[in-house]
C-alpha cells in the first residue's frame, strides 16, 4: 500500500480486503461528512459536527449582508450550516425614523449563517456595534430641538419579534425566569417560590406535560435547569401522591435514609445500624479512581440477586450544589446524615480552604438542598460536629452550654456548620440536630487518625515488620469511645420528638501516652519510658536487649493544640436513654487485635 495513502485510506483499503484492524487514533465521525461527501479536512467536520439546528454557539456570525468585517489571515474557515439549520426566517427589528417611516427592513435567514470560530473577529465587530448602540441612544435621548439628533435612526421593536419561533435558539439558557406572572416578582424573598425543575432533579414519577401551574399553563420546557416560578402548592405533587398527605410522624415511617460521608468509619456503621432496622439507605460517594467502597463491601448486594438490594451510592460532592438538589429529589429521604468532611485536623492546617468550603459550606449546600425540594418541613437533619468546637476549654467537662473556642481550621469549619443548623432550626422551623460527638475509633478508622496510627504500628512491630513509631504530642488528653455506640446515638437524636444538640462522650479522659501503653501490653510487651519532651522515647522490656519502640518528631505536632477533651453525655443519657456499651480496654483490645490480623494478611484491611 502506498505511504500517501491517508489513515482513513489505508482504513478503507482494509475493509475492502476482508480486514478488521482498529486505526489509531479512530477518526471523528461527522454528519456533515457522511451525508454530504463533503472534501472537508478532519477539523472541519468535527467543528461542523458540533453545531446543531437549536444551538447558537459564541462564534455565529450575522450575515455578510448586515455586517461586512474585515477579513484575517488568522481566522479560522467558515463552514456553512445549511445543511443543519432548517428553513427559518426569524423577524428582525427594523429601524424607523423621528416621522414613524421604516427607512431599513430585513428578514434573518438561518440558512444564510456560517459559523465563525474565530472567536477574536466576532468580538471586535460587537464591539463597534456597543459604540453604534451607545451614539443612537444618546442621540434619542436629545432634545427635538437638536437638528442631530433628528437625523439620528431609533430601533423600534415591531410586533412581530414576540411571535414565539417554532424551535429554541438556546438549549440550555431558556429562561424562563422573566416569563413568570407578575406575583413572582411580589414573592423574591419567599424561600418556596423557586424551584429546580428538570430531569436531573425532578422524581421519575413527575409528568411535566400534565403538570400546570396555578394560572393553568404549562411552564415546564424541554430542558430547563433555571429556576423557575411554581406555585407553592404545586410543588407537593412532585413526590408520587403528594407530599400534602404526609406528615412529619408518617413520613418519617418511611425509612428512607441519606447519608453523606458513607464510606467512612461512621459511615459504614450508621448503614449497618439503619439496614438492620429495616431502612432504606441511599449514600453519596465522591467519583475515585479506586475502589472507595471497601467498608461497605459486606452489605452491598449484586444487583441480580434475587433479595432485594436497599443501599443504593450515588455519586456527588458537597461541593456541588446541583448535584446534592437533584440526589435529594431522586431519594426523597425521610432522614439526613451529614457525616462527610475533610476530618484530618492536622491536614486543615495545609488545606484550610478546602476544609472550610466542604465542613462549613457544604453542610449549607446540603441543607438548602433540602428546603429547595420543598422537604423542610418532613425530613430530619442531623450534622456530625465534633468535640474540636471546644478547642481551648472554658471549663471541664465539655457539655451542650460550653462555649466554643475552635483552634484549628477543621473546628472553625465544623462551628459554622453548627451554627447552620441551629439557625434552619430557628428559622425556618426544620427538624435540625448537632451531635457534638467526642473522639470515637473502631478498626475501621484510617490510619493517619493517632489511635489508629499507633494500634497498627503496635501490631506491625509485634509482628517484626516494623521498628519503631514516631509520635508527636503524648501529653495530649482525649475522650475516646467506639464509633458503633456513637452511631447509635446519631440514630437516636433523629427519632426524640424534638431538634436539639447533644454530646456524646464516655466521661473518661486518657493520654496519648496511655494509649500506647496499652496497646503494646494487649499482646503482652511491657514498655518503659525514658526522658522528657522531644528527648522521650520507650523500651520495649519483653526482649534482650531491651529496644526503643517510640520516639518523638516535632513534625507531627499542630501549629495550635487542643490540650484537654472531656466531655458530659448526661443531656443524652437522660433525654436519649443513649448508653455505651464499649468500654475503654475494650476498645484498644478491638482495635488491637483487628490490625495484628489485617498484618498477618489474615484478613483485608480496608483502610
Amino acid at each position: 500500500m502506498s505511504s500517501t495513502l491517508s489513515m482513513e485510506q489505508q482504513h478503507h483499503h482494509r475493509r475492502r480486503q476482508g480486514e478488521s484492524l482498529p486505526i489509531w487514533p479512530p477518526p471523528q465521525a461527522s454528519v456533515y461528512d457522511e451525508n454530504e461527501h463533503s472534501s472537508s479536512s478532519d477539523s472541519e467536520s468535527s467543528s461542523s459536527c458540533s453545531s446543531s439546528s437549536h444551538l447558537f454557539t459564541p462564534g455565529m456570525s450575522r450575515p455578510s449582508s448586515l455586517i461586512t468585517s474585515t477579513s484575517s489571515t488568522t481566522s479560522s474557515p467558515n463552514y456553512p450550516t445549511s445543511h443543519f439549520l432548517p428553513k427559518l426566517v426569524c423577524p428582525t427589528p427594523r429601524l424607523y425614523n423621528r416621522d414613524g417611516r421604516a427607512e431599513v427592513g430585513s428578514d434573518l435567514s438561518l440558512r444564510k449563517l456560517s459559523i465563525n470560530t474565530d472567536f477574536s473577529v466576532e468580538r471586535e465587530i460587537e464591539d463597534d456595534e456597543d459604540e453604534g448602540n451607545l451614539n443612537t441612544a444618546s442621540a434619542y435621548n436629545e432634545p427635538r430641538s437638536n437638528p442631530t439628533a433628528k437625523s439620528k435612526l431609533m430601533i423600534k421593536e415591531t410586533n412581530e419579534s414576540s411571535t414565539p419561533l417554532p424551535c429554541p435558539l438556546g438549549d440550555f439558557q431558556t429562561d424562563n425566569l422573566l416569563n413568570a406572572p407578575p406575583s413572582h416578582h411580589q414573592n423574591t424573598n419567599n424561600p418556596s417560590v423557586l424551584r429546580y425543575h428538570d430531569e436531573s432533579v425532578a422524581p421519575l414519577s413527575l409528568h411535566r406535560n400534565s403538570t400546570k401551574n396555578h394560572d393553568g399553563d404549562h411552564n415546564y420546557g424541554d430542558r430547563c435547569s433555571t429556576p423557575i416560578y411554581n406555585h407553592p402548592a404545586s410543588v407537593w405533587g412532585l413526590f408520587g401522591g403528594g407530599l400534602d398527605c404526609h406528615t412529619s410522624e408518617s413520613w418519617l415511617k418511611r425509612k428512607v435514609a441519606f447519608v453523606t460521608g458513607i464510606t467512612g468509619q461512621d459511615g459504614s456503621y450508621l448503614t449497618e445500624l439503619l439496614l438492620s432496622k429495616g431502612y432504606t439507605v441511599h449514600g453519596l460517594i465522591r467519583r475515585s479512581s479506586s475502589f472507595n467502597t471497601s467498608r461497605l463491601q459486606h452489605l452491598w448486594r449484586d444487583q441480580h440477586s434475587k433479595s432485594p438490594n436497599k443501599l443504593f451510592l450515588h455519586y456527588g460532592d458537597l461541593t456541588d450544589s446541583a448535584n446534592l438538589v437533584g440526589v435529594i429529589a431522586r431519594t426523597q429521604p425521610s432522614e439526613v446524615y451529614n457525616l462527610a468532611a475533610q476530618s484530618h485536623v492536622k491536614v486543615s492546617f495545609e488545606m484550610a480552604e478546602y476544609t472550610g468550603d466542604v465542613d462549613g459550606i457544604g453542610t449549607l449546600r446540603l441543607l438548602e438542598a433540602i428546603r429547595t425540594c420543598g422537604l423542610e418541613k418532613l425530613t430530619r437533619f442531623y450534622q456530625a460536629s465534633t468535640s474540636e468546637l471546644y478547642g481551648k476549654v472554658k471549663c471541664t467537662p465539655q457539655n451542650e452550654d460550653t462555649p466554643f473556642h475552635p483552634r484549628s481550621p477543621y473546628g472553625v469549619a465544623k462551628l459554622y456548620a453548627y451554627w447552620m443548623t441551629v439557625n434552619y432550626r430557628e428559622a425556618y422551623g426544620m427538624f435540625t440536630s448537632n451531635g457534638i460527638l467526642f473522639n470515637h475509633e473502631s478498626p475501621r478508622r484510617g490510619r493517619t487518625f493517632v489511635s489508629r496510627k499507633i494500634t497498627r504500628a503496635v501490631a506491625e512491630i509485634y509482628l517484626g515488620k516494623q521498628d519503631c513509631m514516631w509520635m508527636g504530642n503524648l501529653d495530649a488528653k482525649r475522650d475516646w469511645g467506639h464509633a458503633k455506640d456513637y452511631v447509635e446515638g446519631m440514630w437516636r437524636m433523629l427519632q426524640h420528638e424534638q431538634p436539639d444538640d447533644f454530646v456524646l462522650a464516655t466521661g473518661e479522659t486518657h493520654t496519648v501516652r496511655s494509649l500506647i501503653t496499652l496497646s503494646f501490653s494487649v499482646l503482652s510487651i511491657p514498655l518503659k519510658w525514658v526522658g522528657s519532651g522531644l528527648d522521650e522515647h520507650a523500651f520495649r522490656m519483653d526482649i534482650s536487649p531491651p529496644k526503643i519502640v517510640v520516639r518523638i518528631d516535632p513534625r507531627y505536632f499542630r501549629p495550635a493544640e487542643v490540650d484537654l477533651l472531656l466531655g458530659d453525655p448526661t443531656k443524652a443519657e437522660n433525654q436519649l436513654n443513649w448508653k455505651r456499651r464499649w468500654g475503654w480496654e475494650e476498645l484498644v483490645r478491638d482495635m488491637v487485635e483487628s490490625d495484628v490480623r489485617s498484618a498477618k494478611g489474615l484478613v483485608e484491611d480496608h483502610n
